[in-house]
């Protein structure tokens, strides 16, 4: 049975400044990092574009209609919020290069035209930059504490609401088909979605679990540990070897995305993650029979927020600080905030 559990906060020591965001799209700006630049050459155009208010759907439908082509010849690397004002990376075939013109106006600006000679794939991002007012934030709340404490600890590497859907109506179809439920969901797309929204909600109990029982900052025996920002995974054997090597940010821990085969643990740290899967009601053969689906692997249970910075503004507080693929801004802005932070689509592509 699924609980709407609050996610605890890092600084929950910490009075929130309270406030509201996305009262208009330019209030919360994202730009995408890409995990290559195009080369210049090839058979595809890559459009650095920039969207007004728009959802990700809606704004591939655009592309498609206005450029003549089909939905399918269109390659992005992640999901962008739609109440937002977004900079992303969208490829198309060379042959829509005449349609461009069309293309611009009612929500899309083209910013640059160059050419690659692979079409644009979920996940080929590296992260995205974030530049957010907060509205109605009190100046009467110290503010400093909070970010240094992000600073110094990392950022837990929750999933959003708006990773489960609306009303957790995406969780929800999820998780009924996880537990042997007859659900039709014929696009593998949205199967993939709302079996991959299952997973994150696990992910979150875990992690839950860890920093209720105060070990966010520890390193468990047995846990998976994978290099930050970026490497491979090995699992602990030697406690008092990577724990200095997790406090000097050589490696972080790494939390389930139950599957099939998911980078096991061992130890004390799977039987914290047995224990998640029986309170939740999950039997783990229940991963199975979904295939490449659920294949499962490991999400960082922490980032690290290096550019995070903080100013003053007539309208409100500007946050400014950038998140590797996957992790949400509206985790850090609840940090903040101490409310809940609404997003309307996942920032990225699906974990899973």
């Amino acid at each position: 049975m699924i609980i709407n559990e609050t996610l605890p906060y890092l600084t929950a020591a910490h009075l929130g400044l309270g406030g509201r965001i996305k009262e208009t799209p330019s209030d919360f700006e994202v730009e995408e990092i890409p995990a290559y630049d195009p080369s210049g050459e090839g058979e595809h155009l890559y459009l650095w574009v920039e969207k007004t208010d728009m959802g990700a759907e809606f704004f591939s439908r655009q592309i498609a209609r206005r450029l003549n082509i089909p939905p399918g010849d269109i390659g992005t690397a992640g999901l962008k919020d739609r109440r937002a004002v977004t900079r992303q990376w969208v490829s198309v075939p060379v042959k829509a290069e005449t349609g461009l013109p069309g293309l611009e106006g009612e929500g899309i600006r083209v910013l640059k035209v160059t050419r690659h000679g692979n079409k644009l794939r979920a996940g080929h991002l590296r992260g995205n930059r974030f530049r957010v007012l907060i509205r109605g934030a009190s100046q009467d709340v110290p503010l400093a504490p909070v970010l240094d404490a992000i600073r110094q600890n990392g950022l837990p590497n929750f999933y959003g609401s708006q990773r489960f859907g609306r009303n957790g109506e995406t969780l929800a179809l999820g998780w009924n088909m996880l537990m042997g439920q007859s659900v039709k969901v014929r696009n593998p797309f949205m199967k993939k979605l709302t079996l991959s929204a299952a997973q994150s909600y696990l992910f979150n109990r875990v992690l839950t679990k860890r920093m209720s029982d105060g070990l966010f900052r520890t390193v468990l025996a047995g846990d998976v540990l994978a290099k930050w920002p970026a490497g491979g995974m090995f699992t602990n054997t030697d406690v008092s070897a990577d724990q200095p090597r997790f406090d000097a940010r050589e490696v972080v821990h790494a939390g389930p995305m139950f599957g099939k085969k998911t980078f096991p643990t061992t130890g004390v740290a799977a039987e914290r993650e047995q224990a998640v899967l029986t309170e939740s009601g999950v039997p783990t053969e229940a991963f199975d029979k979904f295939g490449q689906l659920l294949s499962g692997t490991r999400r960082h249970n922490l980032v690290y927020v290096e550019d995070l910075a903080a100013e003053w503004e007539p309208e409100g507080l500007r946050l400014t600080f950038t998140l590797p693929a996957g992790s949400y801004a509206t985790v850090l802005l609840g940090e903040v905030m101490k409310s809940e932070v609404a997003g309307d689509d996942s920032p990225d592509a699906v974990d899973g």
